[in-house]
């Protein structure tokens, strides 16, 4: 096959497929329907057709309070089109009647010279048009009863006043409207004055169609049916029927005889939102129902054939429209599933938008820190220690050999010879004391005419080349811990990306069950949201009565849910009134399973009331609790103000969830750098898993732990340099695993060392903590304290601080309550 003939057959099969999608219902009605959407909603030209149909619409049929208000509204939301709405207003209002086509066209001149003689402001603008339109509405149709009848009564006075006022209320209503119909895509759901607004706006619409029929079936009638249909099925019964009470209210006002509308239009928008689970079936079953019951009530049975016609041709134009119209008019109806699942579409949205973006700072971060690690690997010491030997004694030949006239003896013809002497040279003078040996001096006297000159420079670059070598250690040193913060930030980061990304479960069936469960015990349960069940992290809120509170959670319900999902569950929060009077909303989590007692006992320096060292018990979060004490460097104000500092950013960094090691580093970093005085404190940090009993021991120039089990005292220990002396250090960590009552003591440099006329401190305590029979954490550490004091005969040289902490199992304050329904049910 020719290269022409290949390429004329692929050609015939693309024309194929383009005319087989060309001629495809499906695709001729999407694209058709979306070159209307865009001439009439983009564009705006539907409020052409909308503004016709108004200046059509009457009330008593007399009065016209729709047109003026509605171009009014467009000329204040969509200048551009109001030209053309005011014309189609004009011949709607002409097919009346020649006077209320004049009368309009007087009305709008009449605004349009009012707005102009004073402008509104942005803050007043919608106030103000309102008074415009009532102003000129009310002189415009006031003018038009005179020179009609030639005579103003009364009863004249009154429906001017009438109409007057229902054009100030439909233009507050129309001007909420137009943003509805001009936008293609609104991104928010709309408000309940919204939808209401809307549903006004379409029944006055509709009004300009009376009039309209054919072989006695009403048009007016037909549209209204339909419009009760279409809402009942997308947002419900309350909807269905407040959108025919609406339009059959304003039909009623229009006209008189049609007042058993609103009783038609009601009903069956009530009947259609109730059968709404049947679809469109059920809904147009509704309207049947509605109009043979209805209809034979108000028309009697000679006139029902054509209100069936009417209900008839409103279902087949309702089954003619497409689902997604339905659905797109149910999104904006707040309560209806279809907004609740585009609410949480926009939700998840924000929710993955805030995550990447969350993921890309600690993607940044990561950068960075693998930057600054990278600084540090790119050449090895072997390779900086031979390029700054290079450099120096670049700077000394510099100063000595350049002027030299065996320059290019030494370096030019015995280049490895100098540099080696060189090298000898320098390391003689770095030493302690700097001195040349006798060996190479005589060596340098033989090779180099400027011996001592060349040893004052060596000397003299040797002060600044030891100065740069330890501004350089410090740079490294600091881009080390940059690096290490950096990726500590960017971990943080990342589980907080992780959190933001969790899907909350679909456990309706499991609240149903749980509150079936609750219920049958006879507490009235208002609403229950569950948000977790995983095994130790179970998450519930409830709902219930004020005055039953925290007793019958903490109580009962608290008791029912450990029966009932296997494990221990604790009442967390009671929030009282928040969400609304007469109801309490209580948080439900999951318990650890060990707890922690402790006890402390203090006493600063001499009997004073200040004392350098501070402790600090601080519970994290998501089961891990932390244990501190940090000693400041002597004692009183300054050294209390720097342990208690140590320790608040402690605090501060752990909270954040930054690692244990980093959050050392990192206020190690802090308290070196911030100041050049000799202040430095100590810190023994002791982080406690209270659901695994899992315990980790950072010590920072502290002095050792020890672990009470039993009769045995095991001892804690690493040699770290108290924080803020060096900027660079490896901590130690050290891990153990704790049983149920044990007893945890750790305590200041003034308990340890304290005893007087003691060669072996460690043995000293590990026998005392040994001989000690209790195990209340308050009485060991006073008798621990009472008797390092009595070795001192009393005087206490030196501040003392001891932490007692017992690892006990968390016990449920009230028994569970058996429910007959366990865990792998509600699973």
């Amino acid at each position: 096959m020719s290269k022409v003939e290949n390429n004329h057959m692929f050609g015939s099969v693309t024309d194929v497929q383009y005319n087989s999608e060309k001629w495809n219902p499906a695709h001729l009605i999407g694209r058709y329907t979306a070159k209307i959407e865009d001439i009439f909603i983009r564009q705006g030209y539907i409020m052409v057709v909308l503004g016709f149909l108004l200046g059509r619409a009457l009330i008593l049929s007399q009065l016209t309070p729709f047109s003026l208000p509605f171009f009014a509204a467009v000329y204040m939301m969509k200048r551009e089109r109001s030209p053309l709405v005011m014309v189609s207003a004009i011949g709607g209002a002409l097919t009346i009647s020649w006077t209320a086509g004049l009368s309009l066209f007087a009305s709008c001149a009449l605004f349009l010279l009012l707005y102009k003689l004073r402008q509104p402001s942005v803050e007043n603008q919608f106030k103000l048009v309102g008074v415009y339109v009532l102003i000129a509405l009310g002189i415009s149709s006031a003018t038009e009863r005179y020179l009609r009848y030639m005579k103003f009564e009364i009863y004249d006075a009154m429906m001017v006043g009438v109409e007057a006022g229902l054009a100030l209320i439909l233009t507050l209503i129309f001007i909420q409207c137009i943003p509805l119909i001009s936008v293609h895509k609104r991104p928010q759901s709309l408000k309940t004055e919204e939808v209401i607004s809307l549903i006004i706006m379409l029944a006055s619409v509709m009004t300009g169609t009376i009039g309209w029929a054919f072989y006695d079936v009403s048009l007016d009638h037909i549209l209204s049916r339909y419009l009760v249909l279409l809402f009942a099925v997308s947002g419900g019964a309350s909807i269905g029927s407040t959108v025919g009470v609406v339009t059959g209210l304003i039909f009623s006002l229009a006209n008189l005889s049609s007042l058993f509308q609103m009783s038609l239009l009601a009903f069956s928008g009530l009947l259609g939102g109730l059968l709404k689970e049947g679809g469109k079936i059920g809904a147009s079953l509704g309207l049947i129902i509605a109009t043979l019951l209805i209809g034979l009530y108000g028309e009697g049975s000679q006139n029902i054939s054509i209100t069936l016609y009417e209900s008839i041709i409103a279902i087949s134009l309702f089954f003619l429209t497409p689902a997604s119209i339905i659905g797109r008019v149910a999104k904006h109806i707040p309560g209806t599933v279809e907004h609740a699942n585009e609410q949480q579409q926009y939700v998840r949205k924000v929710r993955d938008v805030t995550a990447q973006r969350v993921n890309q700072f600690s993607s940044v971060f990561l950068a960075l820190s693998n930057s600054f690690s990278k600084m540090e690997e790119s050449t090895t010491k072997e390779e900086d220690k031979e390029r700054d030997m290079d450099y120096f004694l670049s700077n000394v030949t510099e100063k000595t050999c350049q002027t030299c006239f065996k320059k290019d003896y030494c370096w030019a013809k015995n280049f490895d010879y100098t540099y080696g002497m060189m090298s000898d040279l320098v390391e003689d003078l770095e030493e302690e004391p700097a001195q040349v040996s006798q060996q190479t001096a005589r060596e340098w006297k033989k090779f180099c005419t400027r011996y001592d000159k060349v040893t004052e420079a060596m000397l003299q670059e040797i002060s600044y080349f030891n100065a740069n070598q330890k501004l350089k250690k410090q740079v490294k040193e600091s881009r080390r811990l940059v690096a290490d913060q950096l990726q500590g930030v960017s971990k943080v980061m990342e589980d907080f990306a992780k959190e933001i990304t969790k899907e909350r479960e679909n456990l309706h069936i499991h609240e149903e069950q749980l509150m079936d469960s609750i219920r049958s015990f006879g507490l009235d349960i208002h609403q229950m949201e569950i948000y977790s069940l995983e095994q130790g992290n179970i998450d519930i809120d409830m709902q219930l009565s004020d005055n039953k509170g925290s007793e019958v959670g903490e109580k009962l319900i608290a008791p029912m849910l450990s029966d009932i999902l296997g494990e221990h569950i604790i009442m967390h929060k009671e929030e009282k009134g928040t969400f609304q009077r007469g109801i309490c909303r209580l948080t439900f989590r999951s318990a650890k399973r060990y707890a922690v007692e402790t006890g402390v006992a203090h006493a600063a320096k001499g009997g004073g009331l200040v004392s350098g060292d501070s402790y600090k018990m601080i519970d994290i979060g998501k089961g891990k609790y932390a244990i501190a004490i940090s000693d400041g460097m002597g004692n009183g104000q300054r050294a209390h103000n720097e342990s208690t500092e140590t320790l608040q950013l402690l605090q501060t960094i752990l909270e954040s969830g930054i690692e244990e090691k980093v959050a050392i580093k990192s206020i190690n970093s802090i308290l070196s750098l911030r100041t050049t005085d000799e202040i430095f404190s100590t810190l023994d940090l002791a982080m406690l898993d209270l659901q695994d009993a899992n315990i980790k021991f950072l010590k920072v120039g502290s002095t050792p732990s020890f672990i009470k089990r039993g009769q045995q005292v095991t001892k804690i220990q690493s040699n770290n340099l108290p924080i803020g002396i060096i900027k660079e250090f490896d901590v130690d960590v050290v891990n153990e695993q704790l049983k149920a009552g044990d007893l945890l003591v750790m305590m200041s440099d003034g308990i340890f060392e304290g005893p007087k006329h003691v060669e072996n401190y460690e043995a000293w305590m590990t026998r005392k903590i040994r001989e000690i029979k209790t195990e209340d954490p308050q009485e060991m550490a006073d008798i621990i304290l009472e008797e390092v004091i009595r070795t001192s005969s009393g005087r206490i040289e030196d501040d003392m601080t001891i932490v007692v902490a017992q690892i006990k199992h968390n016990i449920p304050k009230w028994s569970s309550i058996p429910m007959g329904l366990r865990r792998k049910k509600a699973q």
